[in-house]
């Protein structure tokens, strides 16, 4: 990478000046332009190495308006721009991020293995939709049992209404939401409650509209594309500069905003043929910005892969990343329960999948994929299960629905519990959706607030085409443009007086205090799962944690009904009983007198050590 000579954007320099400084390498001049309401001051910009322009000033108030004039061409916001208060086709303001006042000095992080990540969307979360009003909440995420809450993208975005996976000003929080002061807030009680925060962020495309990366330079590549279009310039001609927009990015979030990670979106979607890859450059350049301040940034990935090179250290030839997104709990937990098996979801559905991904973690592992008609996947290679997240529910496969439904719209109460015990229990890192763990009904679907009606009409006949593949007749999807699909989505952050949504919230609420007490449950090497028969096929599922033997010292036995018929519990000794997912504490079935040798439909049992910890007793 070149030494650009400092970052882009307006940052402070050593000297306490404030320092414009853009890539605009096919400009023959830059102008700089302060507005003050009506009067604009242009100052010419001074040309340096590989295609930078500067401009420095002693002081400037924060707020101050600004824009770019390339070429004396028509204004563009600033391409790094820090705050967008007016939008994103607005001029840039002037943030200081230092001047805020932090008070997590004693903030240590949270380790890997701890973490339980709770994904957020802030727009519909609450129904003020800002970063202050997730903050009266924290402290219910907290009694949950959440160590860390998932940001999905805050990055300056059109409109008010987004998922936020076509924001166009990526180092900008969203104005909405708060803006950059608001994010700071947010981060700063999170640890103060005791919770780290973690930033979904978005670096293989830019939104399709308010975007003027092009205009300054080559950020975008035609040599390859994704699903949303053209693909960021990672290995071409300029990229050096890309790549060191793209980890300035990474910096800012950890050093200004006290990340305490980051989840990248679907690095699939990021083409890089160089020697070295981006991902080990945002790995690297995350730890830099860590160094000092006592906890670790987490890097997490997204990938549809199957490929632990994502992981695996550089002396192995991998980027050395955190963990990563595992599809395959998901998709196969997923097709059990629903019986869907259209799309993406013909690669699942089998019981044996669901043994394979317990103790192997991948189902595509390099065997063949019906969906993609070639082989998929590789082992992964001896790594533990903390190095992989798990869900039963996130915001794509929710919001990718035609309906949006949630997965207690799909499947029988037993069965949610079962599901959720299914992720608790599994060796993996988990990650809840919000309202996942009291039932939530309203949906979660796609919502956009774009400007421009041929991009709006362009957007409702692709999520139309994808809402096909899935052949989802007779079930209407909603227009993602109105106001009234996005309010829909708005959480209820009711339960207490619903018994099915009180006891599924205390079953999380268990299980994660028994991932905390059980040593097992601590331990992401050893697990074996083998499949029992039942009348109709498999129908039990056992998994061992801690340990290979049952009478291990920590071993803790678990045993998945899997139908919705009761179904008889394996011959074997048993350990001392320590849950039932359809306790009544849970709002289940089961009855002081039930016997224990029977599983109730879709029950889980666990049974372990004597001096365990029980939960769910009648």
């Amino acid at each position: 990478m070149i030494d650009t000579g400092g970052r882009c954007g307006v940052v402070a320099s050593a000297d306490g000046a404030l320092e414009w400084r853009v890539w605009a390498p096919q400009a023959k001049e830059v102008n700089l332009i302060l507005i003050d309401g009506s009067r604009r001051h242009v100052q010419l910009m001074t040309p340096e190495p590989h295609g930078h322009f500067l401009y420095r000033r002693p002081s400037v108030s924060e707020g101050q308006r600004y824009v770019y004039s390339l070429d004396k061409g028509p204004d563009r916001a600033d391409p790094a721009s820090r705050w967008q208060p007016d939008g994103v086709n607005q001029p840039s303001a002037i943030l200081l991020p230092a001047k805020f006042e932090w008070s997590d000095g004693n903030w240590h992080g949270v380790a890997r293995e701890d973490l339980v990540f709770y994904e957020i969307h802030v727009g519909t979360f609450t129904t003020e939709g800002t970063f202050d009003a997730i903050i009266p909440r924290l402290p219910a995420l907290r009694e949950l049992g959440i160590t860390a809450i998932e940001l999905m993208p805050v990055g300056q975005f059109p409109g008010t209404r987004n998922w936020g996976y076509d924001g166009v000003h990526l180092f900008a929080p969203q104005q909405s939401y708060g803006g950059p002061s608001g994010l700071q807030r947010l981060v700063n009680v999170c640890h103060a409650e005791g919770l780290a925060c973690v930033l979904d962020v978005v670096y293989n495309h830019v939104g399709p509209e308010g975007s003027c990366l092009s205009d300054f330079g080559p950020y975008f590549t035609e040599h390859y594309r994704t699903p949303w279009g053209h693909a960021v310039n990672y290995d071409g001609p300029g990229s050096d500069v890309v790549r060191a927009f793209v980890t300035d990015n990474v910096r800012m979030w950890i050093q200004d905003y006290h990340m305490d990670g980051l989840r990248l979106d679907a690095v699939h979607a990021i083409y890089d043929f160089g020697a070295r890859h981006i991902l080990q450059d945002i790995k690297d350049e995350a730890d830099r910005a860590a160094e000092g301040r006592g906890y670790p940034a987490h890097i997490v990935a997204e990938s549809d892969l199957n490929d632990v090179r994502l992981l695996l250290p550089t002396k192995r030839g991998g980027y050395g990343l955190d963990g990563q997104w595992s599809d395959d709990f998901h998709h196969t937990v997923h097709t059990l329960l629903t019986g869907e098996r259209q799309g993406y979801y013909e690669d699942y559905g089998e019981a044996e999948q669901l043994r394979k991904v317990m103790q192997d973690t991948f189902v595509l592992d390099g065997c063949y994929s019906n969906h993609r008609e070639r082989r998929h996947g590789a082992p992964t290679a001896g790594l533990p299960g903390d190095r992989f997240v798990g869900c039963i529910q996130n915001h794509d496969q929710i919001g990718n629905r035609a309906a949006g439904e949630r997965l207690g719209a799909l499947i029988s109460p037993p069965a949610q519990r079962l599901a959720a015990t299914l992720l608790l229990m599994a060796p993996h890192l988990p990650l809840l959706f919000m309202g996942e763990e009291y039932g939530e009904e309203h949906p979660f679907q796609f919502f956009c607030s774009f400007e421009g009606e041929e991009l709006i009409e362009a957007v409702r006949r692709g999520r139309k085409r994808e809402f096909e593949a899935f052949h989802t007749d007779g079930v209407e999807a909603p227009d993602p443009q109105a106001e009234s699909t996005y309010q829909r989505c708005r959480l209820t952050w009711f339960w207490q007086d619903q018994p099915h949504k009180a006891g599924l919230r205390r079953l999380y609420t268990d299980l994660f205090d028994a991932r905390r007490s059980w040593p097992a449950l601590r331990n992401f090497s050893e697990r074996a799962a083998r499949l029992h028969p039942g009348p109709d096929g498999h129908a039990v599922l056992e998994l061992g944690r801690g340990g290979v033997k049952p009478d291990g010292e920590h071993t803790i036995q678990v045993f998945y009904n899997l139908t919705d018929d009761q179904q008889a519990l394996p011959v074997g000794e048993r350990p001392t009983f320590l849950f039932s997912s359809e306790s009544t504490r849970y709002a289940g079935g089961r009855a002081p007198e039930f016997d224990r040798t029977h599983l109730l439909p879709f029950e889980c049992l666990v049974f372990g050590p004597s001096d365990c910890k029980t939960y769910g007793g009648e």
